[in-house]
């Protein structure tokens, strides 16, 4: 991680940042210091405390809520893939399988810290496993009650998980708009698409038919698993941005395809309903 590099892409966009922090003479050196002080693994916090300093004062309320409501979310994401890891009788059936999760899950951990960092939260963290209950069994009763031990209902419940934050994070997009976080946002956005095309792609080789992306389904859902119908709302719209998809310019695109090429957004009290079928206490308000 090159920081003088990460404020040069800054700058190019604020050209203020060292006039909100600092002189930039004082401000380099102090980086240049972080950089020779913290881990690797450390640097999203302490980059984290330093746009904190830099927009803390000028970030509406509405985004500290959004960071919040980013945060629950990336422990719900991490704590899952770290049981799954630490403490399950799940048999991936090869070491890729599981070395793929093993980085999905040190992902997860550096949007916690990120996330941490931005609002200036230190400490311990304000979820932990026993704050969740991955089968869903107050909603979904014994449906996904094998999730820490059979391999398929793992990936089910991850693909889950994995496309309500895409659609989460774009449908936060507009509420950070103008705001230096945005970028960080939808740059956790990219990783967690990523996540949800491997994990997809992983579904598949285990003899689940799916896409690595969501595919058209009447009810957008394409997973079959009537479960997380509302993971999927929405996602068979053919319509972006007051548009008709299916004859833009004149031209015959099928619903599928047209259906296929977004990703639909999700509401943030959409999103809170979904995490709080699994969310034991602290339940997102």
């Amino acid at each position: 991680m090159n920081i003088i590099n990460i404020l040069d892409e800054i700058e190019k966009v604020d050209g203020e940042i060292y006039e909100r922090l600092s002189p930039r003479r004082k401000a380099m050196k102090d980086f240049f210091n972080v950089g020779k002080k913290v881990s690797l693994a450390a640097l999203p916090l302490a980059l984290g405390s330093m746009f904190q300093k830099a927009y803390g004062q000028t970030n509406p309320t509405s985004v500290t809520e959004v960071l919040n409501f980013a945060l629950a979310l990336e422990y719900l994401e991490y704590n899952y893939y770290n049981h799954a890891l630490t403490n399950s009788t799940i048999v991936f059936p090869n070491a890729a399988s599981r070395t793929a999760i093993e980085t999905i899950r040190g992902h997860e951990r550096a949007h916690v810290d990120l996330l941490k960092g931005a609002l200036n939260i230190t400490g311990a963290d304000a979820y932990v496993d026993a704050d969740f209950d991955f089968t869903g069994a107050a909603t979904f009763g014994t449906a996904f009650a094998d999730v820490f031990s059979n391999y398929a209902t793992f990936l089910k419940v991850a693909i889950a998980f994995e496309d309500t934050g895409v659609r989460a994070y774009k449908g936060q997009a507009g509420v950070l708009k103008q705001n230096a976080v945005l970028t960080t946002a939808l740059q956790i956005h990219s990783v967690e698409a990523r996540h949800a095309a491997h994990v997809r792609q992983m579904a598949a080789a285990a003899g689940i038919p799916l896409k690595p992306w969501i595919a058209y389904a009447a009810n957008g859902n394409d997973t079959g698993i009537a479960q997380v119908n509302a993971v999927y709302a929405g996602e068979q719209s053919t319509m972006q941005a007051g548009v008709e998809i299916t004859g833009i310019n004149g031209t015959a695109v099928t619903q599928t395809h047209a259906a296929e090429c977004f990703d639909e957004i999700l509401n943030g009290t959409t999103v809170k309903t979904i995490a709080n079928i699994f969310i034991r206490t602290k339940k997102l308000a």
